[in-house]
């Protein structure tokens, strides 16, 4: 690609912003850090790299440099050739793969709002562009990309900090095929933020899907569906907030149900959906009044249209709402009893209810996407982690404190080996080394997630859950008694009036205690259940699998647990992979361009570790791999190593380092591992590495393409040989040359290619004789391209400061469509004419075959027939009109004559041209390992032989074929003067301006 040195998506701003990668940086500090990427930042530069970890600042703006042209540019291009993009994060991830045959992962972290989302969406969106497959890897492909707005519109909403943060955590799993195409996919989610599906705060919106639908939906779907404006749903107006800036809800509305039929959403199933979506927003509004201290539904009205939409009966829906099924044992005996709920009661359970359905309907679609996308056998994968990052509001509930678990832990996971790991590998492999001071999260971790000896907050919430009643009544307050006793003198946890503070790695978050047990709980009872189980609807009961008749044994999950696992179960996913690492930052809370808030951005910077991440980079090595895949990669670079080194291995490596004579203080050699210190020390191997394998290509091209020019020009010189066959006479050296096309060198003759036009190839170049009315033979430059033929001649400036000087004019140009025909005698001459539609053009040309093959296939392909060719010993031909005269027509006449030289003379308006006998009209040229043989018609053996053309030097220029020694065939030897081997200098001529 001869364009990536030249081209560079930061070319149009020439001056240098801070350093790409912040290893360089002279001084070491948060505050040299952030002013580098603020620098940055502000010239519209939001990448940056610390050695392999990218810092993304998200610009809140689309920015011009993720265009086909940089995946161009980014594809199999070395970290250091361009400047920092999540492109080249990503080519290094999908290479990595192929040469290691290793799973590779990205961990995006950052605050709420900070780009992961995006970043995602640009990962998917270069893998699916620079892996190729055929229609079953496309379908996968279709199914990766829309993915995105599907899980979007049912995951993802607006929030003070993002107005479109994904409030659920995604692995997503693109498989590949041994040859690396995308086959297959697999997604992991975690914990949906239900609770936004029955509240949310002000400024902030409900998942996306509710507005989509009630904006999107045609005037049909309105009417079936029962849509009003969002003002009406109680689950809706509790914010005041209905419009996102930038967000086309219409939209993109048409973008998931589209999303929808690609995934392969059965239509009935679509409809359902949509039917739960609106289903929940009007059980939203069935409200409760107390009644005797029992609850009652305010409306009975309001009830109609959420049954009818869910397919339930409406009594059975007012009688779940309002009353509960209990088991009761007495004396050894159950039996089941009816609960009336108070007005509190009535409420949880409706919002149990909503939530139950769209956390169902959620798992639904990711299961949907994952069956798409299953194949069999797992072979290589990228795993993309984008998850909610780390929040504070003023008011931090149950659901801040899992997203900022999860956090931790992934914070905990990058410390483990960027900084930790890296550091304990140097001691184990005996490198020498100065450690490096950084905060290890791992302490507040177990404060979260301990069992045991303390336990930690997530086991004391677990336990008070578990002896908690119908209600939270007091049962938070418990809690937050309990965490005291437990955990109140650990140094990460400080309690408060209405909750308890923890000191995240990213800063302290005070956590408000009301309502954490009952979501913590997030029980659905069975009565519920039940209820669903009686839809009319398939679709809605499958949501609901549940076998209500087993025994109930054991505690039931808690949320808490539940997001537990699933973040033990993700962390060791990740570190079954190669990780690579993206840190996003949010550089404002006001979402608008250039706008940069220093405090914002020196917490994020201080938080995320970024100057430990440089330290350790920049005191450790860049690059370390164990001997044996060192040797495996770079085996091709010495004889000795390839194709398999003999001897110790470390020995092999240190031969290698020592071949491509690289300092010794770039290097160390562990027990097990070779480690290299800066980047630019492994390009030079890569590069290396990279032209041997140039080397060989190029071989293995070169004898391919000898190959094929042989075949094309054999079979090139076949055809020219057939329009002649059995109708004129051969010259002896036209019958096996070399065809060269360009006999004028067109590339060093500008004077002549201005009058082509631009890029117009050159098929024929001569110097041929054009006689005119008078007989009178004049130099005419011939060229045939696949639009014409040019006949350009020499004039003298007769006027102006260059007179006397000789110039060259475009004597004629003739279409190749207008050509009506062209004659030639039957005698072994030169001489041909070209008829056209004006008048004609005698023309004398030693190399006519080649000229006449390649018109022909210019005339046939623009003409769709044939080229009509007539041989006669007596020609005619049209003059030109001139002036009040002119015109009329001249006459050849063709007779034996003596030797093979042409003797001509004019008389009046006929010229006699005399020449002697040439080689048989039937032969003709076929080509067995470059040797002509002749086997069309008899022949004399000391015919067979080449000669030198006599009749005219040629311009210093011109790419005369050279003539060859001659050899016997295969299959024996020959008498030396029978045959010949084929010449084959004329495949050294360059492309531009062959034949054909």
């Amino acid at each position: 690609m001869g364009s990536r040195c030249k081209y560079h998506w930061q070319s149009q701003n020439v001056k240098q912003s801070g350093v790409d990668d912040m290893v360089l940086l002279s001084k070491i500090t948060e505050d040299a850090i952030v002013e580098n990427l603020k620098k940055r930042y502000m010239d519209d530069y939001i990448f940056t790299y610390i050695g392999s970890v990218l810092i993304s600042v998200n610009p809140f703006k689309q920015m011009p440099y993720f265009t086909d042209r940089e995946i161009e540019l980014y594809q199999g291009a070395a970290q250091y050739e361009n400047p920092p993009h999540i492109y080249a994060l990503t080519d290094n991830m999908y290479r990595n793969m192929m040469i290691d045959s290793e799973n590779q992962c990205v961990i995006i972290s950052g605050e709420s709002g900070a780009g992961k989302t995006v970043a995602a969406k640009y990962i998917m969106g270069y893998i699916s562009k620079v892996s190729g497959g055929g229609p079953k890897v496309q379908h996968v492909k279709d199914i990766i990309l829309q993915s995105n707005p599907l899980l979007e519109a049912f995951g993802n909403a607006k929030t003070v900090r993002n107005n479109n943060s994904s409030r659920f955590g995604k692995y997503f799993e693109i498989q590949f095929s041994r040859g690396g195409e995308p086959d297959g996919g697999k997604i992991s989610n975690f914990l949906l933020e239900k609770s936004r599906v029955v509240s949310q705060n002000e400024n902030e919106r409900n998942f996306h899907v509710f507005y989509q639908v009630i904006e999107g939906s045609s005037a049909q779907q309105k009417e079936a569906l029962g849509i009003m404006t969002p003002d009406y749903y109680n689950f809706l107006n509790q914010s005041g907030t209905y419009k996102v800036d930038g967000t086309n809800d219409s939209k993109d509305f048409q973008e998931t149900m589209e999303a929808m039929q690609v995934i392969g959403i059965p239509g009935d199933c679509q409809t359902q959906g949509l039917q739960i979506v609106a289903g929940i927003l009007h059980l939203g509004n069935i409200s409760f009044i107390e009644a005797g201290n029992y609850s009652q539904v305010e409306s009975t009205d309001l009830l109609a249209f959420p049954a009818y939409l869910l397919g339930i009966d409406q009594s059975r829906l007012q009688e779940k709402l309002t009353s509960r099924k209990m088991d009761s044992k007495w004396g050894g005996k159950s039996e089941s009893i009816n609960v009336t709920l108070n007005q509190e009661q009535a409420c949880y359970t409706r919002d149990a209810l909503a939530k139950a359905l769209y956390a169902r309907l959620f798992d639904y679609l990711v299961e949907a996407i994952n069956k798409a996308m299953q194949k069999p056998i797992e072979e290589f994968s990228i795993g993309v982690l984008d998850i909610y990052g780390f929040e504070i509001f003023q008011r931090n509930g149950f659901e801040q404190f899992c997203i900022n678990f999860v956090n931790e832990k992934l914070q905990q996971i990058f410390i483990e080996l960027t900084l930790k790991a890296e550091q304990e590998e140097y001691v184990q492999e005996g490198i020498k080394w100065t450690p490096i001071e950084y905060f290890n999260n791992k302490i507040v971790c177990d404060l979260i997630e301990n069992k045991l000896n303390p336990p930690g907050i997530m086991s004391v919430l677990d336990d008070v859950c578990a002896t908690m009643h119908a209600t939270s009544d007091g049962a938070d307050d418990k809690l937050l008694q309990k965490l005291q006793a437990a955990v109140g003198t650990h140094e990460h946890f400080n309690s408060w009036n209405s909750g308890f503070v923890i000191h995240h790695y990213a800063g302290k978050v005070s956590y408000d205690i009301n309502g954490f047990c009952e979501r913590n709980r997030d029980v659905l009872f069975p009565d519920l259940i039940e209820l669903m189980q009686s839809s009319e609807h398939s679709f809605i009961r499958s949501l609901f699998p549940e076998n209500l008749n087993t025994d109930k044994k054991g505690r039931p999950t808690t949320a808490g647990s539940k997001i537990k696992r699933q973040a033990n179960e993700l962390v060791d996913t990740l570190m079954k992979c190669t990780p690579h690492y993206i840190r996003c930052i949010k550089p404002n809370e006001t979402k608008r361009p250039r706008d940069w808030e220093e405090s914002r951005a020196k917490h994020q910077v201080e938080y995320l570790g970024l100057k430990e991440n440089i330290r350790v980079r920049r005191a450790g090595f860049a690059f370390r791999r164990i001997f044996q895949k060192f040797l495996q990669r770079y085996a091709i670079l010495t004889p000795e190593t390839y194709p398999y080194w003999r001897g110790q291995e470390q020995q092999g490596v240190l031969h290698l380092l020592r071949s491509v004579n690289m300092d010794t203080d770039q290097y160390q050699l562990g027990r097990t591992k070779v480690f290299v210190k800066n980047p630019e020390s492994l390009f030079l191997l890569e590069e290396m590495r990279e032209r041997k394998f140039d080397t060989f290509a190029r071989t293995i091209q070169k004898a391919w393409r000898k190959y094929i020019a042989r075949r094309k020009y054999e079979q090139m010189r076949e055809e020219a040989s057939d329009i002649l066959y059995n109708s004129k006479e051969r010259r002896r050296n036209s019958i096996n040359r070399n065809f060269v096309g360009d006999y004028l060198g067109m590339e060093e003759r500008p004077e002549l290619r201005q009058f082509l036009a631009k890029r117009e190839r050159v098929d024929f170049a001569d110097s041929v004789n054009k006689y005119d009315r008078r007989f009178k033979s004049i130099k005419r430059d011939l060229i045939l391209t696949p639009k014409g033929i040019y006949l350009i001649g020499r004039e003298k400036i007769k006027k102006g400061p260059e007179k006397g000087q000789i110039k060259e004019v475009l004597k004629r140009k003739l279409d190749i469509g207008s050509i009506r025909s062209v004659s030639l005698s039957t005698r072994q001459d030169d001489f041909f004419v070209l008829h056209e539609a004006q008048y004609d053009s005698l023309l004398e040309s030693m190399f006519k075959t080649e000229f006449l093959s390649l018109l022909c296939k210019r005339f046939e392909e623009q003409t769709k027939s044939k080229l009509p060719l007539s041989f006669n010993d007596r020609l005619e031909f049209r003059l030109k009109k001139e002036g009040w005269g002119g015109g009329g027509t001249r006459t050849l006449m063709f007779q034996r004559g003596q030797g093979d030289t042409v003797q001509v003379k004019p008389g009046g308006k006929t010229l006699t041209i005399s020449i002697g006998d040439g080689m048989p009209k039937t032969s003709s040229g076929c080509y067995q390992n470059g040797a002509a043989q002749f086997s069309r018609g008899p022949s004399r053996p000391q015919e067979q032989m080449y000669s030198t053309p006599e009749k005219r030097t040629r311009p210093p220029s011109a790419a005369l074929p050279k003539l060859g020694s001659q050899k016997g065939r295969r299959g024996g030897p020959a008498p030396q003067t029978q045959t010949q081997t084929s010449n084959l200098d004329f495949l050294n001529v360059p492309e531009q301006g062959m034949s054909g």
